[in-house]
């Protein structure tokens, strides 16, 4: 005779969980003592080289209610177009730009990051990409990081000629990734992120 099996619990799914901000950004958070700074709070140093601009916007649920406790981080090429290549254990010179930032949302959902326009890359086809900046969200219940990209308005004719942009088949759909640029003594580009809803922001799976 075979012994009952008992029915088994489903695992608890592992997302960032509820500390993402004193996990990544204690600094931010009013933990000091630990590091001197939080990783990627800044990007640029006084030598680096391009336009310097400020990425801002808000990061919001499906009910379009702001998420407080994300953390978003930017990669992207530097002003030629290339990107840093991590310096050597024994190196004493740190680059003059990082090309990665991590900043977490404020009690509005709100996040900046201060950084210069990148210049394009080339795509799979070869061919240069429009410039843009790839961005990874973490926050309570996102069981895996999500993937995105923020263009820039002002790049109308790149951004209509990029191979990612080209590859969402609903065009009414592109225009959650172009952030909307803003003219003052510093360029701002703003782009909101959405998780879910009518609004929902392009995803990637890479």
């Amino acid at each position: 005779m075979l012994h009952p099996v008992p029915t088994l619990k489903e695992t608890p799914s592992q997302t960032a969980g509820p500390y993402v901000h004193i996990g990544m950004t204690p600094n931010f958070c009013g933990i000091t003592g630990v590091i001197d700074a939080d990783p990627g709070v800044s990007m640029l140093t006084p030598t680096t080289k391009g336009q310097r601009i400020d990425i801002v916007g808000r990061v919001f649920d499906g009910s379009g209610a702001p998420v407080t406790d994300a953390v978003i981080e930017l990669w992207q090429a530097d002003a030629n177009g290339s990107f840093v290549t991590p310096p050597g254990r024994d190196s004493k010179s740190p680059p003059d730009f990082l090309g990665w930032g991590r900043q977490p949302t404020d009690a509005d959902g709100a996040f900046t990051f201060q950084t210069i326009k990148p210049g394009p890359v080339a795509g799979p086809d070869g061919r240069p990409q429009a410039p843009h900046v790839s961005l990874w969200i973490v926050a309570r219940g996102i069981n895996m990081g999500l993937q995105t990209r923020l263009y820039f308005s002002d790049e109308a004719e790149a951004n209509a000629d990029d191979y990612v942009l080209n590859k969402i088949m609903d065009r009414r759909r592109r225009p959650t990734l172009i952030a909307q640029k803003q003219d003052g003594d510093l360029p701002r580009y703003v782009l909101d992120i959405h998780l879910q809803g009518p609004d929902e922001t392009v995803f990637f799976d890479f």
